[in-house]
């Protein structure tokens, strides 16, 4: 597997980036929900001019999807933040840590490490909301996980090892807290059936309740939440 970058020079040029595997078997296009990156990957034997003259055709889908992401936003004081589904207006505060109150997200320190702090804090609101709810599922479940870890994904918000280890995207503790209470339920039923037969959206269900409203917000709005950078 060999990547290269050529770029569509109509403009604005979008950089592309050439991946040859010889595991597809045939020409595919995809772009990152988290930064736009266009990626065209190609078979081996499928000569490069080929995958070009692919790409070009494909042109005006690509403009198209890369011009509905939505506008990508430096997180600073006076920024718009959701956090657990509630917008916070992003202000300078006081003392050594952040801190959430009804008026905003105050953040001490330096303008220039709003952004860094403001991870920081999240993140670890992350890992307390995640674990909460995973000990929860699990109990019900009657099966315990080895590890939660978090991690900022770009395709996947959570995943579930073969060992038990459980992974999520940070990013949920942006959205609205029913939809990571879904996740967490979605990965943890996963220690029962690694995979996603009915007995495993079954197990959802008994663990969740109904998921379909969640599970469509993250299909719909959950790039949303890849906006925002730190």
């Amino acid at each position: 597997m060999t990547d290269a970058e050529h770029p569509l020079p109509a403009p604005p040029p979008i950089p592309l980036k050439l991946r040859r595997s010889a595991r597809a078997r045939r020409i595919t296009l995809r772009i990152s929900q988290l930064d736009g990156r266009v990626t065209l990957t190609l078979p081996k034997r499928i000569a490069l001019a080929e995958a070009l003259d692919f790409a070009r055709e494909k042109e005006g889908w690509i403009r198209d999807h890369l011009a509905a992401r939505p506008e990508e936003v430096a997180v600073c004081h006076g920024v718009s933040l959701p956090v657990e589904g509630a917008r916070h207006a992003v202000a300078p505060g006081q003392g050594r840590g952040v801190t959430l109150t009804a008026g905003g997200l105050h953040v001490p320190g330096p303008a220039e490490r709003v952004g860094p702090r403001l991870a920081g804090y999240l993140k670890q609101r992350a890992r307390d909301r995640l674990a909460a709810a995973c000990d929860g599922y699990a109990a019900r479940l009657g099966r315990p996980y080895a590890r939660l870890t978090l991690r900022d994904t770009r395709s996947r918000w959570g995943s579930c090892t073969s060992d038990g280890g459980l992974m999520f995207s940070w990013r949920l503790i942006m959205a609205p807290p029913e939809v990571l209470d879904y996740v967490a339920a979605h990965e943890v039923a996963h220690l029962a059936q690694m995979n996603h037969s009915p007995a495993f959206w079954a197990e959802v269900t008994r663990l969740y309740g109904h998921y379909e409203a969640p599970r469509r917000w993250l299909r719909e709005r959950g790039q949303e939440l890849h906006r925002y950078r730190f």
